[in-house]
């Protein structure tokens, strides 16, 4: 065997073997999240490009900094599945796709839709962060930025990426998703490219909250074990 096919073996060897079960006994049945979520961001596209949709799907699932909190919280739900319109979105499709189906045969549906939450409110509330902090501050946002639609569903597929390949130990994958979103922030600075890194940010520390509780039970289960003290 080569030194690369090792490689690919250690690096995604756990993540094919999570998968290839949930596929082998259901196949396409396995990803139901994964395939209602590629019909809807297609079908609230296709409403978002028309007059008689543009302004239902903005009022149900556009989320600006400038809304208030209330209604920007009522809509991010539904902005998980709200693509860009300057955005290719057959490239949404895809990404979708692949890395929701990856997830949900992994994790699971719930799990799954919880950490893709998580990281779009993560995105969601950096951007009133970044705007109260101002275009002065290392993680501040110009004014402008408050008119600005947040990022749909590219937060949550960036988020579910690293958690998945962090949580299945495929640590070179996930250190380069994260350097390209570094490097789409260094190249081309815009209120997209912070939330993703704000989504990074919080599945990273969900990602270390898990290994801490991993290793408490370890070693909870390590001093249980031991043999009991003899006794005179």
């Amino acid at each position: 065997m080569s030194t690369l096919a090792r490689w690919a073996r250690a690096e995604w060897g756990p993540l094919v073997a999570a998968m290839r079960g949930p596929l082998a006994r259901r196949r396409w049945r396995a990803v139901p999240l994964a395939v209602t979520s590629v019909c809807l961001t297609a079908a609230l596209h296709f409403a978002d490009g028309r007059a008689w949709g543009h302004r239902f799907v903005q009022d149900a699932g556009g989320v600006r900094a400038e809304d208030p909190l209330w209604a920007a919280l009522l809509r991010t739900p539904l902005s998980l599945f709200v693509p860009a319109l300057d955005l290719p979105v057959w490239g949404a499709l895809v990404q979708l796709l692949l890395v929701f189906g990856i997830a949900e045969l992994c994790l699971g549906r719930w799990r799954t839709l919880a950490i893709a939450y998580l990281a779009t409110l993560a995105g969601t509330l950096y951007a009133r962060l970044g705007i109260w902090l101002g275009p002065g501050s290392p993680l501040g946002l110009p004014a402008s930025d408050a008119r600005v639609v947040d990022t749909g569903p590219s937060a949550a597929v960036v988020g579910l990426a690293v958690f998945v390949a962090w949580r299945f130990r495929a640590y070179a994958t996930a250190g380069l998703v994260i350097a390209a979103m570094v490097a789409e922030v260094v190249v081309k600075e815009n209120l997209a490219g912070k939330e993703h890194l704000a989504a990074i940010a919080a599945v990273l520390v969900l990602c270390a909250a898990g290994e801490v509780r991993q290793r408490r039970s370890r070693a909870r289960a390590g001093s249980g074990s031991g043999a009991p003290p003899i006794q005179s």
